[in-house]
């Protein structure tokens, strides 16, 4: 008799937390009408190499890693999950200024002023 091994879920690239969540589902609310989630990637930019970027998408491209949330789908860019392994996403407001902060135990470094991120 053969035996069936099973092997769990693999976990996502990035965790979000619950107000990271109710950020994507608030920009979900007031998508473009084409928008089928928005996307997560680390362009090239800043002083220390990569930023994140986080921008509605309209197409789903086959590498991205996709995260069902309760408001709406998040995509993590094919070419950036590496570089984000572990990472936890968080959305943070106050009476100054409003972002995603994400803590990345792959960076090794930052700019400054916090726009870039080494790896």
């Amino acid at each position: 008799m053969s035996e069936t091994k099973t092997r769990p879920a693999p976990k996502a690239a990035v965790t979000l937390t619950p107000a990271a969540e109710q950020r994507i589902a608030d920009l979900m609310a007031q998508a473009p009408a084409d928008a089928i989630g928005v996307k997560l990637s680390t362009p090239r930019r800043g002083c220390s190499g990569l930023a994140y970027s986080v921008d509605y998408v309209t197409d789903e491209q086959k590498f991205d890693e996709k995260i069902e949330t309760p408001g709406g789908t998040f995509y993590i860019d094919s070419g950036s999950v590496l570089y984000l392994i572990g990472s936890v996403m968080d959305w943070r407001e106050d009476d100054f200024q409003a972002g995603f902060v994400f803590d990345n135990p792959n960076a090794t470094g930052a700019c400054g002023c916090g726009e870039s991120f080494t790896v």
